[in-house]
């Protein structure tokens, strides 16, 4: 799926109307996010039962879409599962531990904190793009001739993962002192909070880096045995991460502690009618992330999304951003467009 060989992107691209719509309500989705996680997923929810209940959603959605648009038989077809564990398999694991980290940071935090320090993961992404791309390909991966360069960052493009650092930073430490000079919860908020939305942004940059890896790997590997080039699908991609990430959630539940209550409590335990809100939010966003990341880009999204949050949480909460999230969401937004709109240029291919 995820590896299949697919139409060129502007043979089958939609018009720009469609394009559009899939950036707003990616925007709205992204946005409205935390804050519905957070009213609608009571804290006893079994973490475990809500990841795997979204992944297996998006792979639904997925199947859906792909008979409607009747490429589902093509897709298996060209399917490989020796490929699809090496560019799919390790991304997908840590995706499913990222993911579980986030459902307990929504808890724990206002949802306008949480967005600012998710976005740390642009962060983490550079970082290890850099590292992994950077110096175990380019010692050790060699194939027909070719060898994988680093991926290089432009000065621009540091300083705005300099404001970056310089937002997380205020916001981590502002926030949980402000919320134990309020309410004698620090650490709580740090340990429930703050920590596991970083961690997870650490687990999103290096499953993101290996990603890159995978499909730089397989792409020379095709060029030296002289087989046609595979592209891929981000859209596919996400939804064979998805499959995969649910087998191993699957295989955790035999000994971790969500596993012994799922089995002594049911699958469903606290569940509510409304907790079906989120999931299904969460398994449309990761169909339409696929779809953007196809036919345009997210920075424009996620800079939109910052602001539908504070908007949102100042209507239905009542909760104005507080002082250090005021100072911290230009920051981060001026560093998500900077590093969007500046990327690294070789001189030397250019002339």
């Amino acid at each position: 799926m995820g590896s299949s060989a697919t139409p060129s992107t502007a043979a089958s691209a939609p018009g720009r109307r469609k394009v559009a719509l899939y950036l707003a309500l990616l925007t709205l989705q992204y946005g409205a996010q935390p804050l519905i996680s957070k009213r609608f997923v009571r804290q006893e929810v079994i973490v475990t039962s809500l990841v795997l209940s979204i992944e297996v959603a998006k792979v639904i959605c997925a199947v859906i879409l792909l008979v409607a648009e009747g490429s589902l038989k093509k897709q298996f077809s060209n399917w490989s599962i020796t490929r699809s564990l090496t560019a799919s398999g390790l991304p997908a694991a840590i995706y499913a531990l990222q993911n579980s980290l986030l459902q307990i940071s929504y808890k724990n935090l206002d949802s306008l904190t949480f967005s600012i320090l998710n976005q740390t993961k642009l962060l983490f992404t550079a970082f290890f793009t850099y590292l992994i791309l950077g110096y175990v390909l380019l010692n050790s991966v060699a194939f027909a001739g070719r060898i994988i360069i680093r991926q290089k960052q432009s000065p621009k493009q540091i300083f705005a993962l300099t404001l970056l650092i310089a937002a997380a930073v205020l916001l981590s430490i502002g926030e949980s002192s402000s919320k134990g000079s309020g309410g004698g919860n620090s650490d709580y908020v740090l340990l429930y909070g703050i920590i596991p939305v970083t961690v997870a942004s650490v687990l999103s940059g290096l499953a993101s880096s290996l990603c890159q890896w995978a499909s730089q790997v397989v792409l020379v590997i095709v060029l030296s045995r002289k087989h046609p080039i595979a592209t891929v699908d981000p859209f596919n991609n996400n939804t064979e991460m998805s499959f995969i990430g649910s087998m191993c959630l699957l295989a955790s539940t035999s000994q971790s502690p969500d596993g012994e209550a799922i089995r002594k409590h049911g699958f469903f335990h606290e569940w509510t009618l409304l907790t079906v809100v989120p999931v299904l939010m969460n398994a449309v966003g990761g169909i339409l992330v696929g779809l953007v990341t196809t036919y345009a880009g997210g920075g424009f999204v996620i800079v939109s999304a910052l602001l539908v949050t504070a908007l949102l949480q100042f209507i239905f909460d009542g909760k104005p951003p507080s002082l250090y999230c005021l100072i911290a969401l230009p920051l981060v937004m001026t560093s998500i467009f900077i590093y969007q709109k500046y990327p690294y240029v070789d001189r030397k291919k250019k002339d």
